[in-house]
């Protein structure tokens, strides 16, 4: 992304922190003395988490009865020097920001925003198409690559901004 955004010859790269957010692993929290699922917002960076590398466990939802399914985020990159509460209580306000839902969700809203927009790709792009190789040396031939479909065009009025249906 930086080797990118110094080809576009725009100045000095930006600082950027690059974080992944995992839903799917086997981790539940849950209280020790109470019953009760943990609260919204519970954050566990001590103990479960990678003892040399940046990583937490982040419940920032409610969760239903039962055990609460966190979500794990791990900072791979911090260039903006984000100290560990800083970024934990950006992830919590993220969690809250999105337009479908009007509390917290379990993971933050850009992810779900992405995933709204790789669904909506897919209606007009089927990449299957464009996975098969006819000389089996991964890259398609001439006469048998498909062509891109042109996207339609966005209406100048929303053009400049984020949206999603």
């Amino acid at each position: 992304m930086m080797q990118a955004y110094q080809n576009m010859g725009q100045g000095p790269p930006p600082k950027i922190t690059v974080i992944i957010a995992q839903k799917n692993h086997h981790t539940k929290l849950f209280q020790a003395d109470a019953p009760d699922n943990v609260p919204a917002g519970t954050v566990v960076d001590k103990g479960i988490v990678h003892p040399k590398q940046y990583d937490f466990y982040m419940c920032a939802h409610a969760g239903p009865i039962g055990t609460s399914r966190p979500t794990h985020y791990h900072v791979l990159l911090d260039q903006i020097g984000f100290s560990p509460d800083e970024l934990q209580s950006l992830v919590l306000s993220l969690s809250y920001v999105y337009q479908r839902s009007t509390t917290a969700i379990s993971v933050v809203a850009p992810i779900c925003y992405a995933h709204l927009a790789a669904a909506q790709m897919s209606q007009f792009i089927k990449f299957e198409e464009f996975a098969d190789t006819s000389s089996g040396s991964g890259v398609p031939s001439s006469s048998t690559a498909a062509t891109v479909p042109e996207l339609p065009r966005l209406h100048a009025d929303v053009c400049s901004s984020m949206f999603f249906c």
